[in-house]
């Protein structure tokens, strides 16, 4: 299905501009090396980022995806070498017959930029989607790894939020980045937009306290805002309570509980990315975790971090909920002040 709906020139050309500062900094992509899109034209936003890779990218081949048959994009996939780019641009996601699309790209030694779930940000959410792929390095890479650092070194934290306290009395998990900075790293690219330094607490019954949240991804991955905010009691690393909860927040701790038994808290995330905020929001909740602000994982899974008496097996769940952050503390030092991180390199 072809979409006729189209964003304003304005933001394709906006596109254009973070696109190639995605390309060229992030990605460190030449024209000595291949490039091919898959994309869709399902909808205004997926248009609009092919129009603008159109423009960055002429030399490369595109494929869409609803044109072709499936075994012709694998085939595709394989004549690329190593250091090459593919760039996926999906309305919702795409099935290639249990080919992992990100993971199997990079097994192939490629760069790879994913836009996925475009469907669910319409309208003006799109401009904010391509408000949120601005790459400044200096900001991304430098408060990026300001932050690695001091919560790699951290004896604890506690972040503040509408008069509540959660503390997480434990050092962490060695952080992780996602910044748009691959040098150091296997794989280069991934999900954009990008904006994230996440951790975890190494001994998870060392959190606790109160926060409140003022979104959570419901059960069907989108942005749920409830009208006050729900106040999180967390008691050893589980949340026991929850205050002025809405049926729908209700119903994801219902689901844990009842195949993991309890809801742990785990990730620890920072949220970078500057396009988004408390009231400037867009609905898929993948996209929407790298508000810049505090988000929390509910249930006991959590792929990058193994921990004793988790098992891959039974830890099904992990929802992302956003807490009203008005101040964040490693150790002593402050790091997060007026909806903005506060640290240099």
């Amino acid at each position: 299905m072809t979409s006729t709906a189209t964003l304003p020139a304005a933001s394709i050309a906006a596109a254009t501009a973070h696109l190639r500062d995605v390309l060229a900094i992030a990605l460190e992509h030449t024209r000595e090396r291949r490039a091919l899109v898959v994309f869709d034209t399902r909808t205004a936003l997926a248009g609009a980022l092919v129009e603008a890779y159109r423009r960055n990218l002429p030399d490369a081949t595109f494929i869409d995806f609803d044109a072709v048959a499936p075994g012709e994009v694998l085939a595709t996939f394989r004549t690329l070498a190593p250091q090459d780019l593919v760039v996926l641009v999906q309305s919702t996601n795409f099935r290639l017959d249990g080919f992992r699309l990100r993971v199997e790209l990079f097994k192939l030694g490629l760069k790879v930029i994913e836009h996925v779930h475009l469907s669910r940000m319409p309208g003006s959410q799109g401009e904010h989607y391509i408000e949120a792929l601005a790459y400044d390095p200096a900001y991304f890479r430098g408060v990026g790894h300001a932050l690695k650092a001091r919560i790699d070194r951290a004896r604890r934290a506690e972040v503040h939020g509408g008069g509540d306290v959660l503390v997480f009395a434990s050092p962490f998990e060695s952080a992780k980045l996602n910044v748009g900075d691959y040098r150091a790293m296997h794989n280069a690219g991934g999900q954009f937009p990008i904006g994230e330094v996440f951790t975890e607490a190494r001994d998870l019954e060392a959190v606790g306290g109160r926060a409140q949240v003022h979104v959570f991804g419901d059960t069907s991955y989108l942005v749920n805002r409830p009208a006050e905010p729900i106040t999180l009691v967390i008691d050893k690393g589980r949340v026991v309570g929850a205050e002025n909860a809405t049926p729908a927040f209700r119903e994801v701790l219902d689901i844990i509980r009842r195949d993991e038994g309890e809801v742990w808290v785990r990730e620890l995330g920072f949220g970078m990315n500057r396009a988004f905020t408390r009231e400037r929001r867009v609905d898929d909740i993948g996209t929407y975790e790298r508000m810049c602000g505090i988000h929390l994982s509910l249930g006991a899974k959590h792929g990058v971090y193994a921990k004793p008496g988790f098992k891959r097996k039974d830890a099904r769940y992990h929802i992302d909920v956003f807490v009203v952050t008005d101040a964040v503390y490693l150790d002593d030092e402050r790091v997060y002040a007026d909806g903005a991180w506060t640290v240099s390199a």
